[in-house]
């Protein structure tokens, strides 16, 4: 299979966009780390910037961009369960934090 040169420079430059964007949401990531930001929106911040990196290199590094949909709804229910997960974990950390303390 045989590629011509302006579709071997359009992959390029797609890649070179890609690296770019991870490169601009790692600066991000680290100046969101200097604000003042409480602990759980920090953490839903961080994990912001974590999907969407991860989205950016699963689609075109792993080439999932170019997949049936049958991965793209795997992927859905697996991000719904993530966030579920999540969800629970903040919700118990909170309650254990307005408990107040029984000895």
């Amino acid at each position: 299979m045989e590629h011509s040169h302006a579709e071997i420079k359009k992959h390029v430059r797609k890649y070179i966009f890609v690296f770019v964007a991870l490169m601009a949401l790692t600066v991000v990531t680290v100046a969101v780390s200097y604000l003042h930001l409480t602990m759980t929106t920090a953490v839903i911040v961080a994990l912001f910037i974590a999907s969407i990196k991860g989205a950016l290199v699963a689609g075109y590094f792993m080439h999932l961009i170019s997949e049936k949909k049958v991965i793209y709804l795997t992927l859905a229910f697996t991000l719904f369960f993530f966030i579920g997960m999540i969800v629970l974990t903040m919700s118990s950390i909170s309650d254990q934090v307005m408990m107040p303390h029984v000895s």
